[in-house]
């Protein structure tokens, strides 16, 4: 598959560059994609969560009420789960929600991502460029050159780029990703991917070794 290389303002360079069919076109593997979402997703939980056994709830060190006699149930705690203000029974407490999955299982995710979006038609090149200092302005013309305002974008860089990150960071529809660190959640998570035309060597030799 060949793609136009467009230029920072929206017009063509007459430039063309081959995807590889390995990364591209690929048959998608939808349970990979879902192993790969699920992946990430439960890794950025906190697992946080907490609630006090009875052991740790305060009080309760005294016997409430005498054994027998009362015709009450007896009781050697206030601070038993059947009491108001005890504690709790069978309650979260911390731990990861971590699911690993291979790392080839992980490509193959990311190869069925890219696939998807060159089947729809959803992948655009532009050249090689860099910002002297951090400005929006110059993203949203950009993305406005190249008709893409107000369209969720995942712009994918070829190294690593603060000046570029932060001049997007400031714009709702676009996310600024290196080329072999987006996840397959990023790739699918936009309309359009935008990519960098140094980029793309970089994504396909990430993905073919």
């Amino acid at each position: 598959m060949e793609l136009e290389v467009y230029r920072k303002d929206g017009t063509k360079s007459g430039e063309k560059v081959t995807l590889a069919p390995e990364v591209f076109e690929i048959t998608p593997n939808d349970h990979a994609i879902y192993q790969a979402v699920r992946s990430l997703q439960a890794s950025q939980r906190q697992g946080t969560h907490k609630v006090k056994p009875r052991n740790e709830v305060r009080g309760g060190g005294r016997k409430p009420y005498r054994q027998k006699k009362t015709g009450r149930a007896r009781a050697g705690t206030s601070r038993s789960p059947l009491w108001i203000g005890g504690g709790s029974i069978f309650g979260p407490h911390p731990h990861d929600y971590v699911v690993k999955i291979p790392a080839k299982l992980k490509a193959l995710a990311r190869k069925s991502a890219l696939s998807y979006k060159a089947k729809d038609g959803s992948i655009m090149v532009v050249e090689d460029f860099s910002l002297q200092a951090p400005k929006s302005k110059e993203m949203a013309l950009l993305l406005k050159a190249l008709s893409l305002s107000g369209k969720k974008t995942l712009f994918l860089t070829g190294k690593t780029d603060g000046v570029m990150f932060k001049s997007g960071r400031n714009i709702p529809t676009l996310a600024v990703r290196e080329a072999d660190k987006a996840s397959t959640f990023d790739i699918l998570n936009n309309q359009v991917l935008l990519i960098q035309k140094s980029a793309i060597d970089v994504l396909q030799k990430s993905l073919m070794n």
